[in-house]
């Protein structure tokens, strides 16, 4: 077993014992069942945290907070049924699932991409996080909504002013990574 310590949190007990069912012969998995649960269970042993973000009393985004003003050094992934709008780019998360995910390999993939995150200079994951947003945004907002919104638009001039800027590091990094990690956004596409 892996040294590598996540925090699984849902308030659906039967999801969470899934999860962590599904990770824990590869990582040392803690499971939390509420927001004021995970919020108890705060400390800096984390690396990752698979957050529910809509929960009774204490949101996933009041966890997500607390973890940021507690500047715990980890990666974040919401994995909600919450769809995805522009109030996500608000949010300090590093990559944001729309459930349901319904096999083992789809949680590993999630974790394996904020593993290697965690391992990159900051800027380069300032630049995934951003393009993940992105990717969340466009895979659920038609582009006539997105091309009306300024914080989008913010969002897009961002994202190019990072990879001029980053332009070295990026020609650095073999192109497969890259363009796995760029569009990796792993939002499920929408039920019909």
């Amino acid at each position: 077993m892996s040294e590598y310590q996540i925090l699984v949190v849902d308030d659906e007990q039967p999801i969470a014992d899934l999860f962590t069912r599904w990770l824990e012969d590869e990582y040392d998995v803690r499971t939390a069942y509420s927001g004021a649960e995970a919020i108890a269970m705060l400390d800096d042993s984390p690396d990752i945290v698979l957050l529910d973000r809509d929960m009774p009393e204490t949101s996933g985004d009041d966890v997500l907070e607390a973890i940021r003003a507690r500047n715990i050094d980890c990666r974040v992934g919401m994995v909600t049924a919450v769809e995805p709008d522009f109030d996500v780019l608000e949010l300090g998360y590093d990559a944001y699932v729309v459930k349901p995910i319904t096999e083992p390999d789809e949680l590993y993939d999630v974790v394996e991409s904020l593993r290697r995150r965690a391992t990159y200079s900051t800027d380069v994951q300032q630049l995934l996080v951003l393009s993940s947003k992105r990717a969340t945004l466009e895979a659920r907002i038609a582009e006539t909504e997105l091309a009306r919104h300024e914080e989008y638009k913010t969002l897009v001039s961002e994202i190019r002013r990072l990879k001029r800027s980053l332009s070295t590091t990026l020609d650095g990094m073999d192109d497969a990574e890259l363009d796995k990690e760029l569009t990796d956004s792993r939002v499920a596409p929408e039920q019909t």
